[in-house]
């Protein structure tokens, strides 16, 4: 049977089961969502905002390891994909944006809508191509899709709108898609530098990445051998803090003081399957040794004495085989005790009744004076009501320090956030993409008031496709990392804060259950009704905005900061 450039297209992706497409229909995409339409492999996800489109089908493609899909129309459409598209390309997540474009005689002729995509994507693709005709398929479809797929980034196809219609002559091949091999070894002399370095340490840390997650077993075997403190990054939370006895937090920003000090102490830094960004905290003087698939990773946060480029599960069970056991726990112990301690002082600003007692009675007028609800108390209610395997989405800012800190990722959870590009409005849209695989599995939006305003529209997408998140809303009206980042620099508060409308009303009027929050006895009562709802559901939590995270070594320029700008802000009120 005679089919077209746009069924070809379809046929192919479903083939690779992708099972959504997310977009804004319109003329040039007229034949693709029409192949969609009678296709019931695919389902078409219709958003408010193409970056929403793109979002989530890079949550998506990060959740089930295949690619996603979303696509954007002439011009104005597919320009809107490209915030969403960036966090692919840093995630690393394969994603295929399929573009419109002006009719092909119109091409280059400054025509209404028209814009040159292969010069607007050329940063953030790993390949860009236009279909000019039907002769060029299905091979630029395979092209696309394979290099998204082998090189975990981003490929653009576009398809004038006169093009997807076009008939494919008889004999036109299948498409045929390129399986990744994802099984890299090093080499064997790495490997004998490799032990023979930590063989003769006295005191390894290891600092592990997301790179690892599908390497638990030989991680907690690789920790035990040494009698190692392991620090993880955010992104390795998932798969890799449950159940973890040599598990000590994270370091930077989001950190605590014995992860810190565990870098600091240690010999030998093992970072295996990370390329944690920050270099301001690493440790300096250390020999590092550095395990990564990407070679071009090695060396660029931190100088590397040692390389091995593969995967970690494979090049762990080179490794351990050859490793020394380590009798002497002084140096696991001391950082598990001070851990324990941090985690202690920690969990009693969780406690509703905190600022009734005597210590918080002295504090919440210095940090709480209105008795708003802290932050830490709803993330630490949604910690323990939600599901072994939830899905959690957290909008960079303070919402992600509240998961980072005070949501453990136990069972099989897992967690998708904006933690490499660190853009606004990022957990909404992945949270629709993430329960849209899965209608009956629960997803949980950590949602910063800023961020969700950014991108409100899409919440109405939610019921549309009946979408059962938890949207979470963190509504301390201000845009709070920028706060605390004005605050650390001496800087009183300007420009930050948001006159919100009532949250819960809002998503009420979009049709979602909805819960505004304001006293902290309720918050765990709401929160577990939530969480049993199989609809979408919003809940307007009213947080304290003054709430300080502070970095686990702060400087003493960051606490002259602090109280410049709070003197500052002091002053101004009073004016």
């Amino acid at each position: 049977m005679t089919t077209t450039i746009a069924e070809m297209i379809v046929a192919g992706l479903a083939d690779l089961e992708v099972t959504h497409v997310w977009g804004v229909v319109g003329d040039a995409l007229n034949p693709i969502t029409d192949a969609i339409r009678r296709d019931d492999r695919i389902e078409w996800m219709g958003v408010r905002h193409e970056e929403v489109a793109a979002f989530a089908a890079g949550a998506q493609s990060q959740l089930t390891g295949t690619i996603g899909v979303c696509m954007g129309t002439v011009g104005p459409g597919s320009i809107h994909l490209l915030n969403g598209l960036y966090d692919a390309k840093k995630s690393h997540a394969p994603v295929l944006a399929i573009c419109g474009q002006v009719p092909s005689p119109e091409i280059g002729s400054d025509f209404f809508q028209e814009v040159d995509n292969n010069v607007v994507f050329r940063d953030v693709a790993e390949f860009c191509a236009t279909v000019t005709s039907a002769e060029q398929m299905p091979q630029l479809l395979e092209e696309a899709v394979n290099a998204a797929v082998s090189r975990q980034g981003v490929a653009v196809l576009t398809v004038p709108g006169d093009v997807g219609g076009l008939k494919l002559p008889n004999s036109t091949a299948h498409p045929h898609f390129v399986a990744r091999d994802r099984t890299i070894i090093p080499g064997q002399a790495e490997v004998t530098e490799t032990v023979d370095i930590i063989n003769a340490a006295d005191k390894v840390t290891l600092l592990v990445g997301m790179g690892a997650r599908e390497a638990r077993a030989e991680v907690l075997q690789l920790a035990q051998t040494l009698q190692a403190p392991m620090v993880l990054t955010l992104k390795a939370k998932e798969g890799l803090e449950h159940d973890n006895p040599y598990e000590i937090g994270q370091t930077g920003l989001l950190g605590n003081p014995a992860a810190n000090l565990a870098l600091e102490r240690c010999d030998v830094l093992f970072m295996v399957g990370t390329d944690f960004p920050y270099r301001d905290w690493y440790p300096s003087g250390k020999t590092v040794i550095q395990l990564d698939t990407r070679i071009e990773h090695i060396g660029r946060r931190t100088s590397v004495g040692t390389a091995l480029v593969g995967h970690c599960a494979p090049a762990l069970r080179e490794l351990l085989p050859k490793l020394r056991t380590n009798s002497d726990d002084k140096h696991l112990s001391k950082s598990q005790k001070e851990y324990q301690l941090w985690r202690t002082a920690q969990q009693r600003l969780t406690d509703p009744t905190h600022d009734r007692k005597l210590v918080g009675r002295i504090r919440k007028h210095l940090d709480n004076p209105d008795e708003l609800i802290r932050p830490e108390s709803v993330a630490a209610s949604v910690d323990r009501h939600a599901a072994d395997d939830a899905i959690f989405t957290s909008d960079t800012g303070m919402s992600t320090v509240w998961l980072a800190r005070f949501v453990t990722m136990s069972g099989t959870r897992r967690l998708i956030g904006s933690f490499n590009l660190g853009s606004m409005a990022n957990a909404m849209p992945q949270a629709l993409g993430a329960q849209a695989l899965d209608r009956g599995r629960q997803v949980v939006a950590f949602c910063g008031d800023g961020g969700l305003m950014m991108l409100l529209g899409d919440l109405r997408t939610a019921v549309t496709y009946d979408l059962p998140v938890t949207f979470v809303v963190f509504n301390n009206g201000r845009l709070g990392m920028v706060k605390l980042e004005q605050e650390q620099g001496g800087l009183p508060e300007f420009g930050t804060q948001l006159d919100n409308p009532d949250l819960a009303a809002v998503a009420s009027a979009m049709g979602l259950e909805s819960f505004r929050i304001t006293d902290p006895d309720d918050v765990d009562e709401k929160i577990k009704e939530a969480l049993t709802q199989r609809k979408p559901v919003l809940l307007d939590i009213l947080t304290n905005p003054e709430e300080i995270s502070l970095p686990p070594a702060p400087t003493v320029d960051q606490a002259w900061g602090f109280a410049i700008a709070k003197a500052k802000e002091t002053l101004s009120s009073r004016e």
